[in-house]
């Protein structure tokens, strides 16, 4: 059996779709006998499914994962374990010892309770249309595309004409299943009926991007309250665990006092957003 967990510096990385390493495990009769570290290519989530599978991976351990990347590795046969977090290699013996208890798709924008934990985990992966994981409960996409493996390339601005992401720039189109919710809704539907070769203007609002604000999603705590806290700073991403054991990526939005205040809205949230999408490939499958 081999086992990939998505890692960065010896922990559980806590944003499946952002990865840039998983730490591979082959396992026999119940033991680690051999371990070693894989690049995951600048895959997205759909490509990272297919490169795992790839590489015979039979079980995924990760943090925070969306409803569409999860629908991705139940296509490709791996089992996932979601929810994880802190060092890897021990998450994998908690795995073996069937103490693992997999969260399921997890990445949400709703309240949470008191009580969390606290993990530091850097996000440099870009956020731009790719961070779609948690828009998969939007309209139903409709297309000729929907359903297929789509590769496009895109370039994002504000509607000030402030540029937030571009694949052109990276060099690499981005690939995804149309229709699955890696996407968000906007995104999706424009490539539902696109033709390879076309290149499209679109201009979305929030209900068609990143949502609204919502209110409910800023928790302000004692500081002594998380473990861990103290540590933090205004604007950094870390990762809170919810009662039932999900991991919440957040932001730190405040320390005043003796308190803390998280955001779990996604940074772009209540803002228009606006893409130049051109269809570079359909591999229908």
């Amino acid at each position: 059996m081999r086992i990939a967990v998505t890692y960065e510096n010896g922990q559980v990385f806590q944003h499946f779709g952002h990865t840039e390493t998983f730490k591979v495990y082959e396992v026999e009769d119940g033991k680690v006998i051999s371990a070693e570290i894989i690049g995951s290519e600048g895959s997205g989530h759909g490509a990272l499914a297919k490169l795992l599978s790839g590489k015979g991976i039979d079980v995924l351990i990760c943090g925070g994962i969306g409803g569409g990347a999860q629908t991705a590795l139940q296509e490709q046969g791996i089992e996932l374990c979601a929810g994880a977090q802190g060092d890897a290699d021990e998450a994998v013996a908690a795995y073996l010892r069937g103490e693992l208890e997999n969260t399921g798709a997890n990445c949400d924008h709703h309240h949470h309770e008191d009580g969390h934990s606290c993990g530091d985990h850097e996000d440099e992966g870009s956020c731009g249309s790719g961070c779609g994981g948690c828009s998969g409960c939007g309209p139903q996409i409709t297309g000729v595309n929907v359903g297929k493996t789509c590769r496009t390339h895109y370039r994002g601005t504000f509607n000030d004409g402030t540029q937030f992401d571009s694949t052109y720039d990276r060099g690499e189109p981005l690939e995804f299943v149309c229709g699955a919710g890696m996407m968000i809704p906007g995104f999706d539907q424009a490539v539902a009926n696109m033709m390879v070769g076309e290149t499209v203007n679109v201009h979305l609002m929030p209900s068609e991007a990143y949502g609204e604000a919502d209110p409910t999603a800023v928790l302000t705590v004692p500081i002594e309250a998380m473990p861990g806290a103290e540590r933090l700073s205004v604007g950094q991403r870390v990762s809170l665990q919810g009662p039932m054991g999900q991991i919440i990526p957040v932001r730190v939005t405040a320390m005043e006092g003796e308190t803390i205040t998280f955001d779990a809205n996604h940074e772009m949230a209540g803002k228009e957003l606006n893409f130049t999408i051109e269809l570079v490939e359909v591999i229908d499958e």
